[in-house]
């Protein structure tokens, strides 16, 4: 026979309360009929409350108070029978490629590209559930910040603490940053089983800027292995400055070259779209109505999915609505009792015998 199980107990607690109204009611029910009787008499005291019916009332109180104790008991969820179920996780292998080179701090986008490609990252984590996401922060050199994970969570924690620190040197090399992206793949990855099929997707979030040769070969190299590439460019054409600041953050002025002319950073559109038709895939420019976001959402999900991980999970019956239908019917019957009686005996006066 399967006992009853309770998916939050500890709601339970809450029946205190009625009990504590009950208590209070009752309590001031005697304090009040005593200091009637010490004022005016227990004759008069019948006299003044014979239209009550004290029976009635407590009828009343006893169908609330066993309403709302049922209402408790709908709210601990009651679970009754059980099954099991499998729960899979299909998806696909992806890696984010976060550039956080200083041009990334240019204000040409508000708040900054920097801003705006972390905002965006994160939106996308939660339009691509189910895939196994890893992220790597780059410059002149890369970082891997996330392995690839299934938890969202923790992958938009990451995603969140990027900036320039997040890389030992700054430039931006895409081709130290693509042999980061194999080996997080290689570690990562399932590559355990020879034979599941995974596919595997590489996003660049970048301005483009300061590219070194040799990315467009690594790119083309991948491909052949399976690999596909996606790459979204932050900044505009027209460019702007880089913000300098100080050690406390304050703002100090545009940053400069070793000639002290001001450094102005444009986005390379055209080099990154390169890198998406060399790995088959396709170019975005962000914009702020994130329309590129869906789009590449649907890019991913056209990908074959593999099946990452199974689990057999419990499932137990609810049966919270039998409590919870019970205790409304009574406490809609206690609306329809009144503590008025229907006939009540005529006052003969304070000297009736």
């Amino acid at each position: 026979m399967n006992s009853i199980k309770w998916g939050h107990a500890e709601l339970f607690q809450l029946s205190i309360l009625i009990l504590l109204v009950v208590a209070l009611y009752f309590y001031f029910e005697f304090k009040n009929k005593n200091k009637l009787s010490r004022q005016f008499g227990d004759r008069v005291v019948r006299w003044l409350s014979q239209s009550v019916s004290l029976t009635q009332r407590r009828l009343q109180l006893t169908l609330q108070a066993i309403g709302l104790f049922l209402v408790v008991i709908a709210m601990a969820r009651p679970q009754l029978g059980q099954s099991e179920q499998e729960i899979k996780s299909e998806g696909v292998e992806l890696v984010i490629l976060a550039d956080v080179s200083e041009s990334m701090l240019s204000e040409d986008i508000k708040p900054s590209r920097l801003q705006q490609m972390k905002i965006e990252l994160s939106k996308l984590i939660d339009l691509m559930p189910g895939n196994k996401t890893g992220l790597i922060a780059f410059a002149a050199s890369s970082a891997l910040m996330s392995p690839l994970t299934s938890d969202p969570g923790a992958l938009k924690m990451y995603i969140d603490s990027l900036d320039t620190q997040s890389v030992s040197s700054q430039g931006t090399n895409f081709e130290v940053a693509l042999d980061h992206v194999k080996e997080a793949f290689d570690k990562g990855g399932v590559t355990q089983d020879p034979t599941l099929k995974t596919t595997r997707v590489v996003i660049i979030a970048s301005d483009g800027e300061d590219q070194e040769k040799g990315a467009l070969e690594k790119v083309q190299q991948m491909v052949k292995e399976g690999y596909h590439f996606i790459t979204i460019a932050y900044g505009t054409e027209q460019g702007g400055t880089i913000p300098s600041r100080d050690r406390y953050g304050n703002l100090v002025g545009p940053k400069k070259d070793s000639s002290g002319q001001t450094i102005i950073t444009k986005v390379k559109g055209d080099f990154l779209k390169s890198i998406a038709d060399a790995g088959q895939g396709h170019f975005y420019f962000s914009n702020y109505q994130g329309t590129h976001l869906r789009q590449i959402m649907n890019d991913v999900d056209q990908y074959e999915k593999a099946e990452f991980a199974s689990s057999m999970t419990t499932q137990y019956d609810e049966k919270f609505y039998i409590p919870l239908l019970i205790g409304f019917i009574l406490l809609l019957l206690s609306l329809l009792i009144t503590d008025r009686r229907k006939t009540a005996a005529v006052w003969k006066g304070q000297y009736e015998t």
